[in-house]
Formats: structure tokens, sequence, C-alpha cells
């Protein structure tokens, strides 16, 4: 099976950027992609760049919305699932949300970022209410799929809830800047993630120059093994393509060795500690 990752600029231009990426979810379906993947607010420009000035509402949307409905038509035309990422408002609360979008065109269900940050250049607590939808992973005909979005993915224990819950794929739209961790370190933690876990990680991240910020690409896949199978350029648009075997689950050493010998009766005091 093919999923895709679309790693592409954000313009000022939202219109433009839906566009866009409607044009690449035609191009990664023709391309045989089954579960097309978006990174961290996708269509417009990365707000928690700045702090807020108290206008969320304003730039936040529903789901779902006008923005879901048009991917909505795009997965049911093509026979794709598709994982989208952006700014929602629902009631008097505020997300960074990742609808999943099944092949009959209905939204299967919203992750929520749980984990909220804020940092010079990432200032997400003025945006962002903490997540409340736990940690679902969503069943489609193409694979079990979780999402870790974006600071999530720091969390070994959300990682390890997603591979209890039964996910096989793990997507993670990011927002990664250029020099932002040490060199290497996304891609350190999704081999171990996906490593310890037995499931492949899908890391679609944004690109190009932005106000504050310049994000750096390089969107990657990982398989049970902890390998990287699959690397888009850093600095450019690029659909990524990449053939993934779920058969590799169940051989993985984590599916055969790490999960059957936890100890789950310890784990409860070791976690809760202050």
């Amino acid at each position: 099976m093919k999923i895709a990752l679309i790693q592409q600029r954000a313009s000022s231009d939202v219109e433009a950027n839906i566009l866009k990426g409607l044009n690449s979810v035609r191009k990664a379906a023709e391309a045989g992609a089954k579960i097309i993947s978006f990174a961290e607010l996708a269509f417009t420009p990365f707000y928690p760049q700045k702090k807020s000035a108290g206008n969320n509402f304003e730039l936040a949307e529903p789901i779902p919305g006008s923005l879901t409905n048009r991917f909505a038509e795009a997965a049911r035309e093509y026979g794709v699932v598709i994982i989208l990422n952006l700014y929602e408002k629902d009631g008097d609360k505020t997300f960074d949300s990742s609808p999943v979008i099944n092949t009959d065109g209905e939204i299967i269900g919203i992750t929520r970022m749980i984990h909220i940050t804020d940092y010079a250049c990432f200032h997400e607590k003025g945006y962002y209410d903490p997540g409340d939808t736990n940690v679902p992973v969503y069943e489609t005909e193409f694979g079990k799929i979780g999402v870790a979005i974006c600071y999530d993915r720091h969390y070994p224990e959300y990682m390890r809830a997603l591979a209890l819950n039964g996910a096989e794929i793990v997507f993670v739209p990011q927002a990664g800047a250029v020099g932002e961790w040490p060199e290497g370190l996304y891609e350190a933690e999704m081999r171990v993630a996906a490593f310890q876990n037995g499931y492949f990680t899908a890391l679609c991240n944004r690109v190009g120059e932005e106000e504050c910020l310049t994000f750096s690409g390089e969107s990657f896949v990982c398989d049970p093994e902890g390998k990287v199978i699959s690397r888009a350029a850093a600095g450019k648009d690029e659909i990524l393509i990449c053939e993934i075997d779920l058969e590799l689950i169940n051989k993985s050493n984590a599916r055969r060795l790490f999960l059957p010998d936890r100890r789950q009766e310890l784990y409860k005091g070791w976690l809760t500690n202050s």
C-alpha cells in the first residue's frame, strides 16, 4: 500500500494554498496513494510564531466546515483517506486539530493536540486549549491510523498509547523549524517510536520561510524496525509517496517481544510520581 505526505509552503493566500492542496491530493491519488496526510496548519500561516492578538476565534474554523467539506469531496472522488490539520474552534475553545476523512467523505473523528507548549516563536498556549479527544485510533480499509500532532510526539506515553490502541501507522503533522532542535533529533524520535511500538511513523513537516521561522520540510517515513524508508527534500514542496507493508508490523521486535513482555502492574506508580 502507498501513503503520501504532502509537504507544501503556506503563502498568505489561503485560497491558493487550499487549491494547491487539493491538486496535490489528486496527484497523490493518481500515483496510487491510499492515505494522504498534510503538515501542521497546512493552509494558513503558522499563527503561534507571534503571541496571540486576541483574535483566535476569527482565525479558527469549525469542523466540519468549508475546509473539511472540500477535502471530503476529494476523498470521496478519489477513494482515499485524508488527514488534515487546522486551527479549530468548538464552542468557547480553540484547538490544534487533525480531522481524519474516510473514503466516503465522512469525518471518522478528530484528534486534538493534547500537550501545549510555549517558547520563542511557538507561543501555542495563547492559541490552543489542551485536546480533549484522548488518543484515538481510526480503523480504515487501508489500516489502523493514529495521529500525533507535533508536540505530542515528544511524549513516549502518548506514542505507546497509540500502539496499545492498535495503531499500525502513526501520522505526525508537524511544524518543525530549521535549527529548532539538535540535528537529527526529529528523526531519532520517530525511529525509536516506530521501533519500540511496532508501527510505521510518517512525519509530515511544514516547509518554507515565514515571518519568524524557516520550516525545514524533510518529511519522512519509518518502518516498524526503526529504519527510515523514504524522505522528502529539505526546503521545497514535495509529495512524498511511500510504499509500506503492514505485514512487517507483526514481525517487529515490539509486537513479538516488547509489548507482550510489558509489566503493566508496575507502571501506574512510575508515571504518576512528581
